[in-house]
């Protein structure tokens, strides 16, 4: 049986930061694995750890030695010139007499056969380590001493040990006076004495004796239950922060956790404001009351205990969050006096403030959004145009206010804060709110139709803004998050299933960019277009001109689409498409069907567009699905090559005078049905049975294409059996182009 081995490596450096841990111990495993699989070491498992001052890894079930290998070089041929034989025996380091000379399909030819010895592990991993340490890709990193080593802190310790759970050996590794040794230290303050260790396990539970927890996932966990404890013996209830958690069990190797209360002068805060002075300043968890969710408790996390069981760093911590409660209290009042004055500071202050060079102010921003905010709500069932308006007059103030200058993260919410303040309803505070929703894909998607109106009107604006200024995402560049925009659009409109034509929209929000600033229409020229310009273009009238000789130019403009806003409108539509692409691939959506159903009429629409796609995405699962796409594509080739040969484009009008098989009649009777059934259900938006019925055509083109001769020598016959397969292209194509569907 081959000897294994335990890998056991620690960098024990100064503090690592929080959030570069666990992506260096997975860069620590990968480089060094990598290195000992290119040896042709192999092993069974690896794992990596990280801890504030250690990279760890493990690897077990290591090869003690390389194999064998047996390396085969082909050279020239025997009779080549003397020239080339010589530099190929130099190149292998050979003589003409060690090499082979063998008979092949090509005359006589040379062949340098080498058998490499295997290496030691030891010698491999003191190797691969020594390259990683050397080229360890931190994002920043430094130099220290005389030193021409670099790396994230100063590196102090290497352990690195070999064990086969009878002996163990160092590996001999020296990095700039650095060696390896099979010692390391326990917690910096706790247990700094240096102790020996043989294995991992050992490793492990003697770092646990010395107050080292090396697994953060389980220094993690402790910080968790501990802090639920703490809470619940509070009669109170822990926020969760899952973000906040990773952080924190970056920052510490033995967790302590401890409680503390906040004093009643700064319990009138709002909930949102004390959670993020203390989590961006301090780190700490808030715990708040079940019942009201009043914040009135704060839990820190500790690095160590203390004779006082922390009693110390409890005092000390509490005045820090007094003191920064109390700056947060200031800020608070401070905008209450603005609110109070009807925000009318604000107001006066958003005209000034550029939202970009290009596009504006914060001002200009307000008044599209405004309009674009009403505009949706005319659309959007439950969603009133004037609270529309309301709303988005208000969406931004909070960006002028002291609360959200320190707190960036709070805009929206300290908005919704303020409206609530001023005597706005429930629903417009909760749009001003929840407008920035979803942020990412995990993030919540409101619900309420106000919120969703002013939410798509923001982001349509920041698309339409940065598409009209040419600064559109490319490569992996993305500096004004228009990616995030788009799916934010896409998942208000998908998961609150809003089913409204987005192009219109589109292009008004583009003629606002393209008019003038003084020409972006206000509340009562909305209100005079909104509904009649909804009625004409959701009608099967693409191409209507608007009369729209009595509006503002704007308006105008956005109603009857010029070249310029058009062809951006388009151009922003596809890129629309291809975020929706990248959201129900994510659904294991196959990439054919979604193309087959983009190409089709009225895909502004993303709810039909995507009921439609899911529909086909299931028919395709069936028999009779991917036995339809087959019986399609043979109508369409042959239609394809008898148009290029004849010089013309069949219709779908068949003349039954001409039919005489009983599979053709068999179609045609199927055709007629099918049509009317899944134009019926296309106007229901009802696709999962106009694919079923498209299903069912199946078999009477199966049996058609057994039973009939398209291309029969009468012409007449011929020609009236081509219109048959137009009208069967025809009929299929109603629901999605089935020519891009592979396979």
């Amino acid at each position: 049986m081959t000897a294994s081995y335990e890998l056991l490596v620690e960098l024990l450096s100064e503090e690592i930061p929080a959030a570069l841990q666990r992506k260096a111990a997975e860069d620590f495993k990968h480089l060094m694995t990598s290195k000992i699989a290119d040896a042709r070491l192999t092993y069974e498992t690896a794992s990596a750890f990280a801890t504030p001052r250690r990279l760890t890894l493990v690897i077990k079930g290591l090869l003690a030695k390389s194999p064998i290998v047996r390396e085969e070089r082909r050279g020239p041929r025997a009779d080549a010139p003397q020239q080339a034989i010589d530099g190929f025996l130099r190149a292998q380091g050979l003589t003409i007499d060690e090499v082979e000379i063998r008979d092949t399909p090509k005359g006589r030819v040379l062949f340098a056969c080498k058998e490499l010895e295997g290496r030691s592990a030891t010698e491999i991993v003191g190797q691969a380590l020594t390259e990683t340490i050397r080229n360890f890709p931190w994002p920043k990193s430094m130099r220290w001493g005389s030193h021409e080593l670099r790396w994230i802190r100063p590196l102090h310790r290497i352990l690195c040990i070999l064990s086969d759970g009878e002996a163990t050996k160092v590996v001999p590794v020296n990095i700039e006076g650095l060696i390896a040794q099979d010692c390391t230290v326990g917690h910096s303050s706790m247990s700094p004495e240096e102790f020996a260790v043989s294995c991992f396990d050992d490793y492990q539970e003697k770092l646990k004796q010395a107050y080292v927890i090396l697994d953060p996932d389980k220094r993690a966990e402790k910080i968790s239950v501990d802090a639920v404890k703490l809470a619940s013996s509070a009669n109170a209830e822990l926020i969760n922060d899952r973000t906040l958690l990773a952080e924190v069990a970056g920052l510490v190797e033995w967790p302590v956790v401890m409680m503390g209360t906040i004093a009643s002068e700064y319990l009138s805060l709002p909930a949102e404001v004390m959670r993020t002075t203390m989590r961006t300043h301090q780190k700490f968890f808030s715990a708040c009351d079940p019942k009201t969710k009043q914040i009135k408790k704060f839990i820190v996390v500790a690095n160590r205990e203390t004779p006082d069981q922390g009693a110390t760093i409890l005092a000390g911590n509490k005045r820090v969050v007094a003191a920064r409660l109390a700056d947060a209290e200031f800020f608070w009042q401070e905008d209450l006096r603005v609110v109070e004055s009807d925000m009318k500071g604000w107001f006066e202050e958003i005209e000034t403030v550029i939202f970009h060079d290009e596009l504006g102010t914060q001002g200009e921003r307000v008044r599209r959004i405004t309009a674009l905010a009403m505009l949706f709500a005319h659309q959007i069932a439950g969603a009133d145009p004037k609270q529309a308006e309301d709303a988005a007059k208000i969406a931004k103030v909070d960006l002028m206010s002291k609360m959200v200058n320190e707190f960036p993260e709070l805009q929206g919410i300290m908005g919704g804060n303020y409206a609530k303040h001023a005597g706005y309803s429930a629903p417009i505070c909760a749009a001003v709110r929840d407008h920035y929703s979803p942020l990412g894909p995990l993030d919540k998607v409101p619900s309420e139709p106000l919120t969703i109106s002013v939410g798509l009107a923001d982001k349509l604006d920041v698309l339409a803004g940065f598409w009209a200024i040419n600064k559109k995402p490319s490569g992996g560049g993305d500096p004004f998050a228009l990616r995030r925009a788009a799916l934010g659009v896409i998942r208000l409109v998908l998961e609150n299933r809003i089913s409204i034509a987005l192009r219109p929209l589109i292009n008004m929000a583009f003629s606002f960019h393209f008019g003038q600033s003084t020409d972006v229409p206000d509340s009562e020229e909305i209100e005079t277009f909104a509904d009649s310009w909804f009625d004409l273009t959701s009608s099967e009238q693409p191409n209507s001109v608007i009369d729209a000789s009595h509006l503002n130019p704007t308006i105008a403009r956005g109603l009857n689409p010029d070249p310029l806003v058009e062809e951006q409108s388009q151009d922003l539509m596809t890129f629309l498409h291809e975020r929706l692409k990248v959201y129900l691939r994510g659904e294991k959506v196959r990439h054919d069907v979604i193309d087959a159903c983009l190409t089709t009429s009225k895909s502004d629409d993303l709810v039909k567009l995507v009921s439609r796609t899911r529909a086909l995405a299931e028919l395709m699962k069936t028999e009779e699905g991917e036995n339809l796409i087959q019986g399609f594509k043979r109508a369409n080739n042959i239609l394809t090559q008898a148009e290029e040969q004849d010089g013309q484009r069949y219709s779908a009008e068949v003349n039954k005078t001409l039919i005489n098989t009983e599979a053709e009649r068999a179609l045609v009777a199927a055709l007629s049905a099918s049509e009317q059934a899944i134009n019926q259900a296309i106007d229901r938006a009802d696709f999962f049975t106009a694919m079923r019925t498209m299903g069912a055509l199946r078999q009477p083109i199966d049996a058609f294409f057994d039973n009939v001769m398209v291309n029969t020598e009468c012409l007449k016959t011929r020609q009236n059996r081509l219109s048959l397969l137009a009208w069967i292209c025809q009929t299929c194509s109603r629901l999605a182009d089935l020519s891009r569907i592979e396979g």
